[in-house]
């Protein structure tokens, strides 16, 4: 009897750590709930949407458009989301709201079908980290893993000795909200992207320390952060490539007091100051026009070849070499444009920044940029424009990208992605808080690079190709 009894308990604690350990590690799909947001057009995920509960708890897509839903207290019950998605929205209901009922159960699946405003299609996110945090919780996108950083400041890239180089400016780490000041960088093969389709996953090779960290990259002397920018591979007279770029030494709230050329060093893979063009003084205020920006290769009319440095339109040009380079005195100032013309309204709009590049389909240059005070969000609207010489003139404009309230600075293009026939247009910029009206920052994404899809071909860009 007592053997019998020691055999029943024995029984009983085999099962219950069987049920103990199911429960642990059952399926997570079991226990929450799957909401895909889509684009109702073309079907597509979309990140970056916000699902928001009347008690004003927060969801937000990630790059597969997912959201894993972990409420207790509405499971089962008819739930209002209101629904945010920065170009991307629902229909609004009779009291002007928009969202959509769902009644969210563990293990289900449910769909939120947006519509997309404007011309770009967002891609999704491009760094930081949880670019899968959702669909991760619900046992998906288990083979993505995270390469140490949570938030970075705006990219510069450059075509150098066969890879597409990186780099990127004041970084989020998990220990610290700006660990790393002096850049970080990495490479890619020229063509990082298998599709040009959600969910996006891009994966850089960052240069890390002797522990596998990511590293700063461009230590400047002198107090305060390095900014790097004006990316651009020239060879010297010898024939030799030099990756260069143009420097800031900052202090105090973005005050530049100290300007520059760096060379990258290959041995030690680190940016090594190779001249000081400018120092702050009394007399001697504001940093003079530079080599800085995005730069470009352009053959001019009488078939002399140049590099154009400017951010978006050109400020500056040189002959293309090392010694071009590094001499101020072989430099010519170009007058810029600092406005284009919108295609629907003809109002002016101001120019802030963003990016320039040559593009075949087209057969015109092409440019995505930043407005300055525009709306709904000051520092978040993005216009495409073309011009038949990188000189300009630049416009009619047509926008592309919209935010509410919310910051998307420094547009870079990335025609290396695709084909050099293909209508598609590949651009990120940095979706940030910053300088917008006190936001909420939006968890995973705040101060990181989102990449965007524009489609050259679409009729809704038609009041852009008007350009003469």
């Amino acid at each position: 009897m007592k053997n019998g009894l020691e055999r029943s308990v024995t029984i009983q604690s085999v099962l219950g750590l069987i049920v103990f350990l199911s429960l642990a590690t059952g399926s997570p799909a079991r226990d929450l709930c799957r909401i895909d947001v889509i684009d109702a057009d073309s079907g597509w995920p979309v990140p970056l949407v916000e699902l928001r509960t009347v008690h004003n708890v927060r969801f937000i897509s990630d790059n597969a458009g997912v959201v894993a839903f972990d409420l207790p207290e509405l499971f089962g019950a008819e739930t209002w989301f209101f629904v945010e998605g920065h170009g991307y929205e629902v229909p609004k209901d009779g009291f002007g709201m928009r969202g959509v009922r769902l009644t969210p159960r563990p293990g289900e699946r449910l769909t939120v079908k947006v519509r997309r405003l404007l011309p770009a299609k967002r891609l999704g996110r491009v760094s930081g980290a949880g670019l899968f945090g959702e669909s991760q919780k619900l046992g998906l996108h288990d083979d993505w893993t995270e390469q140490g950083i949570l938030g970075c400041d705006s990219v510069q890239n450059a075509v150098h000795n066969g890879k597409l180089f990186w780099s990127w400016g004041d970084t989020a780490l998990a220990k610290y909200p700006l660990g790393i000041f002096n850049m970080i960088g990495a490479t890619t093969e020229l063509q990082p992207l298998e599709s040009f389709e959600p969910p996006v996953r891009l994966r850089y090779n960052y240069f890390t320390d002797s522990e596998k960290r990511v590293r700063e990259i461009a230590r400047m002397p002198g107090e305060g952060p390095t900014w790097l920018s004006g990316f651009v591979s020239l060879p010297d007279k010898d024939g030799q490539q030099h990756l260069v770029a143009h420097y800031i030494k900052v202090k105090g709230m973005l005050t530049a007091y100290e300007s520059g050329l760096c060379v990258w060093d290959e041995t030690e893979s680190q940016f090594k100051q190779h001249r000081v063009l400018w120092k702050q003084t009394d007399d001697n205020m504001n940093p003079p026009t530079a080599p800085d920006g995005h730069p470009v290769f352009w053959t001019d009319a009488a078939g002399e070849r140049w590099v154009l440095f400017g951010d978006p339109f050109p400020w500056l040009k040189c002959r293309p070499t090392f010694e071009a380079w590094e001499s101020p005195e072989s430099w010519e100032r170009i007058e810029s444009q600092k406005t284009v013309s919108a295609a629907d309204t003809e109002a002016e709009i101001r120019v802030h920044r963003g990016a320039i590049a040559w593009n075949a389909y087209r057969k015109k240059w092409v440019t995505v940029l930043c407005e300055i005070g525009g709306a709904p969000s000051g520092l978040g609207e993005l216009w495409y424009a073309e011009a038949k010489q990188p000189t300009g003139p630049w416009g009619p404009a047509v926008k592309v990208v919209t935010h509410d309230n919310y910051t998307f600075y420094n547009p870079q293009l990335h025609p290396e992605f695709t084909a050099p026939d293909s209508p598609i247009l590949l651009f990120e910029a940095t979706y940030t808080q910053t300088f917008a009206d006190k936001p909420y920052p939006t968890p995973r994404y705040d101060y990181n690079q989102v990449l965007y899809r524009l489609d050259l071909d679409d009729p809704k860009l038609l009041g852009a190709k008007a350009s003469k």
